[in-house]
């Protein structure tokens, strides 16, 4: 059985997986077949679906709902109050359940605080999107993603520092990353 801590005012349903080192901080609430993985930290007011994945070190900040359909990587960040949705035309008086998209973040990507990620897409290794920026269409690895809709203005390194570019290749001035640029994306070297 996992070892993780749930704070007393939170619930875990039966048939949730939780990992072990996982904190759950107030008032959560995560559902029968929501899986989390090792040393995640869902703080205050998170509520995670049935049918959502959250990988190992996934860090997500206060009032975050992870809708069914959601798959977060490992080392993923989401920040205070960001948003994710699984239906793109939702109405209360029409059943849309059969409609969910999927949303995939990948390894490592920050969702900024407020942000809204549409369902359907997926977010790049090591994307950063900026606090409030609105996310309706795919977005690269490592892409700084700001605005609304978000529009990628640079890139960023693993480590989370932005990169700047020349003759289309960068060296992080933090941790000596070295990427190189091509045909609209970005790879480590």
């Amino acid at each position: 059985m996992a070892e993780y801590f749930a704070h007393e005012s939170s619930y875990v349903d039966p048939g949730a997986v939780v990992g072990d080192g996982t904190k759950i901080w107030h008032f959560c609430h995560v559902m029968p077949g929501a899986e989390i993985g090792e040393r995640c930290s869902l703080g205050q007011n998170v509520v995670v679906m049935p049918g959502t994945r959250i990988g190992n070190n996934v860090k997500i900040q206060n009032n975050v709902s992870i809708y069914e359909g959601v798959v977060l990587e490992d080392d993923v960040f989401c920040g205070p109050s960001c948003v994710f949705t699984n239906v793109i035309n939702p109405r209360s008086h029409v059943p849309r359940k059969h409609e969910y998209r999927r949303t995939h973040v990948r390894r490592g990507a920050t969702i900024g605080a407020n942000a809204t990620i549409v369902c359907g897409v997926t977010l790049g290794e090591y994307a950063f999107i900026g606090a409030g920026a609105v996310v309706t269409s795919d977005v690269p690895g490592f892409a700084l993603m700001v605005g609304v809709p978000a529009r990628r203005v640079g890139w960023m390194c693993q480590c989370g520092e932005r990169l700047h570019l020349s003759a289309g290749a960068s060296t992080c001035v933090a941790c000596g990353a070295a990427y190189r640029e091509s045909s609209g994306m970005l790879a480590r070297v």
